[in-house]
């Protein structure tokens, strides 16, 4: 199981000011540094944290790969054919929410828009990922659509009382979307502490961590907070 780390936050920091402290290609060398997987930023329709500026920054400098997560918009597919990043993940948007609320609803989405972002990733070797919910429909749904690979909504596991049908749901899951041979990857709300009810580790190919890795390196420093994770998956 291999980490990614989502940035965003940092430019959340850095926007609170409007300047440039925290500096963002400060936290890609850190990244890279303790040889990070993967650099994920989500470049929102308001950009609230992440700007255009911040990925072409990105895209020019980082040795890590970059995984674009984006709506499926006619504005972020003509970016996305501009950067050319070595992952795109599809995640659903709303203005008002604090951050994403759960998965894509596949069924709801522009058949036309995803099939002109498929050819995209398929002239550019990109690898294109749906953000769903930890269901056999949506899963089922995303194979169909020719998702190569989906990103397991976790979120059920941020509460301070887990309970044991949530863990078996996303295991269960997990072990399904392996089953019919998509690349499986899991994001949002993990920790320190509920990553250990992962369980299907050998069948997952990166977990995307981003607030609580930003939030802890507060205390810890963004290098060791990363440095613990890798350590304990």
């Amino acid at each position: 199981m291999k980490l990614g780390v989502n940035i965003d936050h940092i430019a959340t920091l850095r926007n609170a000011r409007g300047q440039d402290n925290p500096n963002i290609l400060r936290a890609l060398k850190v990244c890279e540094k303790v040889k990070v997987d993967t650099l994920t930023v989500h470049l929102r329709e308001d950009r609230r944290h992440i700007n255009d500026s911040d990925l072409k920054l990105l895209k020019k400098h980082s040795r890590l790969p970059i995984n674009l997560e984006m709506a499926l918009t006619d504005e972020m597919i003509l970016i996305s054919k501009k950067i050319k990043p070595k992952f795109i993940c599809l995640v659903p948007e709303k203005r008002n929410e604090i951050t994403t609320e759960g998965g894509l609803n596949l069924e709801k989405i522009s058949k036309n828009k995803l099939k002109s972002l498929l050819s995209i990733c398929h002239s550019n070797d990109i690898e294109l990922s749906a953000f769903i919910n930890p269901n056999k429909k949506a899963i089922d749904l995303a194979k169909k659509l020719q998702f190569q690979t989906v990103e397991l909504h976790t979120g059920s596991l941020d509460k301070i009382k887990i309970s044991n049908k949530d863990k078996e749901k996303i295991n269960s899951m997990i072990n399904y979307a392996y089953s019919i041979n998509l690349k499986v990857n899991i994001g949002h709300g993990l920790n320190f502490s509920n990553i250990k009810f992962i369980k299907n580790r050998k069948k997952i190919d990166t977990v995307h961590i981003g607030h609580f890795i930003i939030s802890e390196s507060i205390f810890l420093s963004l290098h060791e907070t990363i440095k613990k994770f890798q350590r304990i998956i």
